[in-house]
């Protein structure tokens, strides 16, 4: 997890796993500065509070539905949360294998 890029930062590099990362987070709306502040914000709480990035099944999903999980989610226990994280790796590496399979 600790090489998981943050929602809302364009993971770089020619790798495929950058690729599939900036594909997941197409719907991800860079030019929406309320938003994007909102979620470098909730990053930082985030990763103060559970010691690692903010991992969201983020294809499929607008700024705002992964801004409304980060808020919901910041209200969580490290014991309430970390069964939510592993659903969404879960989540993230259904997607991946599909797409690698397809």
């Amino acid at each position: 997890l600790p090489h998981h890029p943050r929602i809302g930062e364009r993971p770089a590099g020619p790798g495929a796993e950058a690729a599939m990362s900036r594909a997941e987070q197409a719907g991800v709306d860079p030019t929406d500065a309320a938003v994007a502040a909102a979620l470098a914000e909730g990053n930082r709480a985030y990763e103060e509070k559970f010691g690692r990035v903010f991992l969201v099944r983020a294809a499929g999903r607008s700024s705002r539905e992964i801004l409304d999980a980060l808020t919901a989610r910041l209200a969580h226990t490290p014991d309430q949360e970390e069964p939510v994280v592993a659903d969404q790796l879960r989540q993230i590496a259904v997607l991946r294998l599909k797409g690698l399979l397809a």
